[in-house]
C-alpha cells in the first residue's frame, strides 16, 4: 500500500515535495508519415496515457488549436506536433477512435472538444482519471495535487503557458509535455492497484 491519501491536498505542502518528472525516452513527430510509425507501435499497447498542449491565447475571444497531442506508456511519451500536420492524420485519429486501447487523461472534455475543434473524430475508450480518483475518496481535480497525494512528489507546471507552436521545443517543455501524459497512466494504476487492495 502506498502512503496515505487524503480528500483535498494542501497545495502549501506541495512546494517541499520531491521533483517528479518522466525519465523515459521521448519521441518528436512532425510529419504523418512520422506518426504513422509511431501510431503502429501505440496500437499494440493495451494503456496508455493521454494529454494535449495549446498555444495559450492572451486576447479575449482567440482560441488557438490544439498543438501537440501527447501519448505515453510508462517509459516512452511521443509528441505530435499536430500544428506541423493538416487537421487530424488517418493514424492519430485511428489510435482516438480505437476501443481497444485504453486511453487514459485529465479533464478529457476540454482535450475532445478542442481537438475537435482541429476536425471531427468519434472517440474510442477513454478513462478520465478526475472521475477514477473519487473512488479512492480523492476530491482534487487537478494532476499536482492528485499526484502529490498518492505518490508524495510535486510535478512542475513552469512550462504549461508556453509557445507549443515554437518553431523548436526546449526540453524542458519536452519533458514537461511528456511528464502530464505519463503522470496519468502512472496515477490510474495507482487507483486501481488501491481499488484491488
Amino acid at each position: 500500500m502506498g502512503i496515505d491519501i487524503v480528500e483535498t491536498y494542501d497545495k502549501e505542502n506541495i512546494k517541499n515535495l520531491p521533483v517528479e518528472q518522466f525519465e523515459g525516452q521521448i519521441y518528436i513527430l512532425q510529419t504523418e508519415k512520422e506518426a504513422a510509425k509511431a501510431i503502429d507501435y501505440l496500437m499494440q499497447k493495451s494503456l496508455l496515457g493521454f494529454d494535449t498542449e495549446t498555444r495559450p491565447s492572451f486576447h479575449k475571444g482567440k482560441l488557438n488549436k490544439v498543438a501537440l497531442l501527447q501519448v505515453a506508456t510508462l517509459d516512452q511519451c511521443f509528441l505530435f506536433r499536430l500544428n506541423r500536420m493538416e487537421g487530424i492524420p488517418t493514424p492519430i485519429r485511428t489510435l482516438l477512435e480505437d476501443n481497444r486501447i485504453t486511453k487514459v487523461g485529465l479533464g478529457l472534455k476540454d482535450d475532445m472538444q478542442n481537438l475537435q475543434r482541429r476536425e471531427q473524430f468519434t472517440p474510442g475508450t477513454f478513462i478520465d482519471i478526475q472521475n477514477e480518483i473519487t473512488k479512492v475518496g480523492i476530491k482534487d481535480k487537478g494532476l499536482q495535487k492528485i499526484y502529490a497525494n498518492l505518490f508524495g512528489k510535486k510535478i512542475t507546471k513552469r512550462q504549461q503557458l508556453s509557445n507549443w507552436e515554437a518553431d523548436i521545443l526546449t526540453p524542458a517543455q519536452q519533458r514537461y509535455a511528456a511528464t502530464d501524459a505519463w503522470a496519468c497512466v502512472k496515477i490510474y494504476q495507482e487507483v486501481c492497484n488501491r481499488l484491488r487492495t
